[in-house]
C-alpha cells in the first residue's frame, strides 16, 4: 500500500516535476561544461519525482572515467544500466553521435527529458532501449540500435550478481571496437549489498587483459571503477 501512494504521488506530481527538471535542465545547457562540472551537474543534478536525474558514483572515480573515455574522442556509447541517468548525462556530453542506453524500466514520462540530455549544438543522440540485458531478443535491439556500427565504450553497471555482470559482459564485449574501452562499476571487495559481486569477475578479469582501476579509497565500501581497453588490431 505504501508503495502504491508513493507511485501514485509522483504520478500526481509529474506536470510540476517535469517543469522544474526542465527549467533544471536549461540552467545545465546555458553554458559549456567541461568534465568536471559536468559530473558535477550528474551529481546534483536534482530530485524531480519520475525526472530525478542522479548519479551513485564517487566523484574522483567518475571524473577519472570520464576522462578516459573523452580521450577517445567517442563517436558511440553503450550503457547497461541507466538508473537515475547521472551517468547518462556524462555520456551523453561526451559521445558525438549516439548514447545508447538500456535499462529494465524507462518510464514513459521521463523519456523526453533523458533525451534532451546532450548539450546544444550536440549531435549526440539518445537512444533509451527498455528489457531485460540477459535476453537473446534484446541484445538483438541492442545490435539494431548500432546498425552495425561498434560502440567506443560500454559502461557495465546493471545487474551486479556475479552470473548476471558475467553474463553482460560476454553477450556485449563483441560490440565494442579495437582500442576501445569497457568499465565496469562496483569492483571493489568491500560491497554493502550481498548481491553486489562485480568484484568475483574482475578478479578474473584482470590477469587475462589490459586493465585500469580508479578507486578512491582502497578501503572504501562499494563503489571502484575498473576498465579494459581493447587492443588495438
Amino acid at each position: 500500500m505504501k508503495k502504491t501512494l508513493k507511485e501514485l504521488s509522483r504520478t500526481l506530481r509529474i506536470p510540476f516535476n517535469r517543469y522544474f527538471a526542465f527549467r533544471r535542465l536549461r540552467k545545465y545547457h546555458a553554458g559549456p561544461r567541461g568534465i568536471e562540472e559536468t559530473v558535477d551537474w550528474a551529481m546534483r543534478f536534482g530530485r524531480y519525482g519520475y525526472f530525478t536525474i542522479h548519479t551513485m558514483q564517487k566523484r574522483s572515480e567518475i571524473v577519472a572515467l570520464a576522462k578516459a573515455v573523452a580521450a577517445l574522442k567517442p563517436k558511440i556509447i553503450l550503457e547497461i544500466g541507466t538508473a537515475r541517468a547521472g551517468t547518462l548525462l556524462v555520456w551523453s556530453s561526451i559521445a558525438s553521435e549516439k548514447v545508447i542506453t538500456c535499462d529494465l524500466v524507462h518510464r514513459n514520462a521521463q523519456r523526453p527529458l533523458l533525451e534532451a540530455l546532450p548539450p546544444p549544438g550536440s549531435t549526440c543522440k539518445v537512444t533509451l532501449l527498455t528489457g531485460n540485458s540477459h535476453d537473446a531478443a534484446f541484445k538483438q535491439r541492442v545490435a539494431q540500435a548500432l546498425n552495425g556500427q561498434k560502440a567506443d565504450f560500454i559502461f557495465i553497471d546493471g545487474d551486479h550478481t556475479e552470473s548476471g555482470v558475467t553474463a553482460d559482459y560476454n553477450d556485449y564485449k563483441e560490440f565494442v571496437r579495437p582500442g576501445g574501452i569497457i568499465a565496469f562499476h562496483d569492483i571493489v571487495e568491500s560491497q554493502p549489498l550481498a548481491t553486489n559481486q562485480v568484484y568475483h569477475l574482475w578478479k578474473k578479469i584482470k590477469p587475462k587483459a589490459v586493465t585500469e582501476e580508479f578507486v578512491n579509497d582502497p578501503k572504501q565500501c562499494g563503489f571502484g571503477i575498473g576498465i579494459i581497453r581493447i587492443p588495438q588490431v
